[in-house]
């Protein structure tokens, strides 16, 4: 019988309050569908049903992190039109991804409620626009434009403005920044001027670059992505008999993410709507982290401004986190100011309780790389999945370093939202540009005065674009940079390591490090940035390099700019299930200056720290770990280690410090007693366990350590442990096949197996 308000019965709570909720994640791939309208509500908690059953009216649903939105408002559509009230086809529902409609769509039809509209801003833009610009303006829509940059590219040689690949994407991204903000070329230094933008040009050359590519789209008659969002706008605002005609196919509006909608979409949407109130969205203000593309949480925050009779819901119950993880991401918004702070949810874990989030401060980033590559391992080797660990950094060019240090560690990875580091175009070309210089030697004049390997690299690398002082704002020329930085850093790095390496030799090295990081793609822990894991959530996370001007980074100078950062860093966490590591390092390599400092953001949360930054020792929940992490103290290695003493060359004696020669324990020069029939053996067993593995050569051994092993021939576990690149860890998982060959025997088939602790 119909409620006397016009709204739907309300199915008793029974289910959710007999321990019948189901957390958001972790469904069943192929469910049932449910059998009645009432059956659709099964399984919701209290808020989650209020938003399923408000049908009418507008309804703004505040939702935080891990609360369920999307089945909130699945659910919500699924029972409109399970109970009659909804007719699908007059449903649209609209999200910002592909990957998120897909979503929608495939939750919609496992409900039953098939015929529903669920696709992205662009995509039903252009499905109407397609439609009705035959009778708006006659004759077929102007094709379609997928990429810009070449026609970006032309206008700029047009303008006689040079710009390089880099360049050409920033011009690009500014380019779609106007469009979306509605902003006409001749108005772009003023609205850039306006917003505080840090603009990668001269903001009258790319107004200069903006209005010429308008103008070649019209004369080749193309339009762009941006286009079929402002053309059916036009023709939405001018032509009343087609407005009527949208509004009568869709007459119920649903928005997911609507802290990210642009003033442009948000034009849309109110044609799309009129004067109707038949409208849901759905967001949370505390993850907006894209306002570098338009988008504003205002439109959300002025909703009930907007619409002063809306219903409005907050999801505050997180079923994707523990109570520990929840109760730093708390802490974290619990400091922040601004609009968006004064909306700020405060979640409920509705999970039972888990580990504390670990802090862990390092003394350089090697070294911060290296042991998280190693606690990975030891997760993976404690059952959880290596496709539910990531690791998230702020910016794409920090990701090599982790690249380097899980294959080293034998852990697969995969990257997300970014090209691997050797394959990004900026580091090809440099490296090109360094194997030309090598090969001229002393005859290239671009080499004059520069006498150490480093200052070499850098007088390369400035012809493509490296400076001392980092470019200002962020986009690809910033990313560029950060690329050759961190190719400049490694430079230095390789010759603190060995005093007198040449260009070549740098070459050399970066050449094995590509090979070794071009081995098959396979699925294991995900590297990302924190851009790219929104929307994403692992079971464990470890969240790095959280210093000082890389969180909040270091061109985010507002108040406004720094909390945008403080939501990035807000996202990052509560990606995190179970398991939630936080790290940085006071220096960027080892046996540098100390000169870092841990983000301001965890200031008053890690334990031992206060608003003013000074750092103690283990207290609250979690503990403080100063680069070890916790599961060493609890593990008894298979040999116990020494402390490290200076190696010496076991054949003149001299003091090493070259990392190969420390590897093979002696000189290079000195002459090698290296057995040549075990050095083969090693070799083809070695090439065996890899492919058992799935796994690139160097991860079983490097080719030093096993000339290492062929030069000593060790008889005892003794013996071979302190070989340079065996270890505790090795020595468990090979050590019997190892020593097997080295006294004359044979060896299994399958890989080698044992624990992966150190």
């Amino acid at each position: 019988m119909p409620h006397p308000c016009g709204q739907p019965p309300r199915p008793p709570l029974g289910t959710w309050q007999h321990g019948g909720v189901t957390a958001a994640t972790h469904s069943t791939l192929f469910p049932q569908v449910p059998e009645t309208p009432d059956a659709v509500l099964d399984g919701l908690d209290p808020e989650q049903r209020e938003v399923a059953l408000a049908l009418h009216g507008p309804v703004c649903v505040l939702a935080g992190a891990g609360t369920g939105k999307t089945r909130a408002i699945t659910h919500r559509i699924a029972y409109g039109v399970r109970a009659g009230i909804l007719q699908p086809a007059t449903v649209l529902a609209v999200t910002f991804t592909n990957r998120a409609a897909g979503e929608m769509r495939g939750r919609l039809r496992q409900l039953g409620a098939t015929g529903v509209q669920a696709r992205t801003f662009h995509s039903a833009a252009l499905r109407q626009l397609q439609y009705f610009w035959p009778k708006a303006v006659g004759g077929e829509l102007p094709r379609l434009l997928e990429r810009k940059v070449q026609l970006v590219s032309e206008a700029a040689a047009r303008c006689q403005i040079r710009l390089d690949r880099n360049e050409l994407r920033d011009a690009t991204s500014e380019i779609e920044w106007a469009k979306v903000t509605q902003t006409v070329p001749a108005d772009y230094p003023a609205a850039v001027a306006k917003a505080q933008r840090d603009a990668p040009r001269d903001p009258a050359e790319l107004s200069q670059i903006y209005s010429t590519y308008e103008q070649l789209k019209r004369d080749r008659s193309v339009i762009d992505f941006e286009d079929v969002l402002l053309l059916l706008v036009g023709i939405l605002q001018d032509r009343a008999d087609i407005a009527e005609h949208v509004r009568g196919q869709y007459q119920h509006f649903v928005v997911d993410e609507y802290q990210d909608v642009s003033p442009l979409q948000q034009r849309l949407l109110d044609l799309w709507v009129g004067d109707r109130d038949d409208l849901c969205v759905v967001g949370d203000a505390s993850q907006t982290i894209y306002s570098f593309t338009g988008a504003t949480p205002d439109h959300l925050l002025n909703f009930r401004t907007r619409h002063p009779g809306a219903t409005v819901v907050k999801l505050v119950r997180d079923y994707r986190s523990t109570p520990q993880v929840v109760h730093l991401a708390n802490g974290l918004l619990s400091q922040a100011s601004g609009r968006a702070a004064d909306h700020r949810l405060e979640l409920v874990s509705q999970r039972d309780k888990g580990p504390e989030p670990v802090y862990t401060e390092y003394g350089d980033e090697p070294t911060e790389a290296e042991s998280t590559a190693r606690r990975i391992r030891d997760l993976i080797a404690a059952g959880v999945p290596a496709g539910e660990i990531a690791v998230l950094y702020r910016v794409n060019s920090q990701s090599e370093v982790y690249e380097q240090a899980l294959a080293d560690a034998g852990v697969p990875y995969q990257l997300r939202g970014a090209e691997r580091f050797f394959e990004r175009a900026e580091v090809r070309e440099a490296g090109t540009a360094l194997r030309g210089a090598a090969r001229a030697g002393g005859n290239d004049s671009l080499l004059d005065g520069a006498e150490d390997l480093a200052s070499q690299v850098r007088a390369v690398l400035s012809t493509k674009g490296w400076t001392t002082r980092p470019p200002a704002g962020s986009g690809a020329v910033r990313d560029r940079w950060e690329s050759l930085a961190a190719l400049v850093r490694l430079a230095e790095d390789f010759e603190a390591a060995r005093p007198g390496a040449t260009l070549t030799d740098l070459v050399r090295e970066l050449d094995e490090r590509a090979a070794a990081q071009h081995a098959p793609t396979v699925q294991g822990v995900t590297l990302a940035s924190l851009h790219a894991a929104k929307g994403l959530e692992w079971d464990a996370v470890f969240l790095v390099g959280l210093t000082e001007g890389m969180m909040p980074i270091a061109y985010a100078k507002t108040d406004e700019q720094v909390e945008e950062e403080r939501r990035l860093l807000y996202v990052g966490i509560t990606r995190a299930r179970i398991h939630l590591s936080l790290s940085w390092s006071l220096s960027r390599s080892p046996g540098g200056r100390a000169s870092r400092r841990p983000t301001r953001f965890l200031n008053g949360l890690r334990p031992g720290s206060a608003a003013s930054g000074v750092r103690g020792g283990a207290g609250g929940g979690g503990g403080i770990d100063r680069g070890a992490g916790r599961a060493a103290a609890n593990r008894a290695p298979a040999v116990e280690r020494k402390p490290r003493s200076p190696v010496r060359c076991r054949v003149c004696g001299r003091t090493l410090t070259d990392a190969g020669e420390m590897k093979l324990m002696r000189c290079e020069d000195c002459p090698s007693d290296m057995d040549e029939a075990l050095y083969e053996r090693l070799h083809d067993w070695r090439a065996a366990q890899a492919a058992l593995l799935g796994q690139p050569d160097y991860c079983v051994f490097t080719e030093k350590t096993l000339m290492a092993i062929a030069e000593t021939v060790p008889s005892t576990e003794g013996e071979l442990v302190v070989i340079a690149g065996v270890g505790n860890r090795k020595l468990r998982r090979f050590g019997t096949d190892v020593l097997a060959i080295c006294a004359g025997g044979t060896v299994r088939d399958e890989p080698g197996e044992g624990t992966d602790e150190t």
